[in-house]
């Protein structure tokens, strides 16, 4: 007669190898939001929750053209950002609840250098490098189509 035994490590490895094809729910695909500058229009993945955040742009290895993807936080405060595991060059515009650009910076691919907000901000738009700068776009200047953040409403 035959013994069968299951060890458990076993067990949950195949469970995890078959969870991986399944289509993962815990990773929600981002709404898409229409923002403009001046007379430029962007299509961009909006990241407001913890796991979009998290996983902004990774493993992104193009974005369409005037598309990016919009941070969205709780509250306004100096934001970091790095680009472990993205290997699009990107320039990142930090805004303020109005969404005026406070600053803008260029992003390495797959870097661990950061890249911080200089001023507390709500908001983070990542674009491809240079994005901005052919336009001529500048600190200062808005992004029309900022939703504010659920932590905004009672302001």
């Amino acid at each position: 007669m035959l013994k069968r035994v299951y060890r458990p490590g076993a067990v949950w490895v195949c469970v995890i190898a078959l969870l991986q094809l399944l289509p993962p729910a815990a990773h929600a695909q981002p709404a898409v939001t229409t923002l403009g500058v001046r007379f430029f229009q962007i299509t961009a993945e909006v990241a407001d929750t913890p796991a979009l955040r998290t996983r902004g742009l990774m493993g992104r290895q193009s974005l369409a053209p005037n598309h990016g993807m919009l941070f969205v936080f709780e509250q306004p405060q100096q934001q970091c950002f790095w680009m472990r595991n993205t290997p699009l060059p990107l320039t990142i515009a930090f805004l303020d609840d109005e969404g005026r650009i406070s600053s803008l910076a260029d992003m390495q691919p797959l870097s661990d250098a950061t890249h911080c907000s200089q001023i507390p901000v709500r908001y983070a738009l990542e674009m491809e490098q240079g994005w901005f700068a052919k336009r001529g776009i500048q600190p200062g200047e808005i992004i029309r189509g900022i939703v504010p953040a659920a932590g905004a409403a009672g302001r």
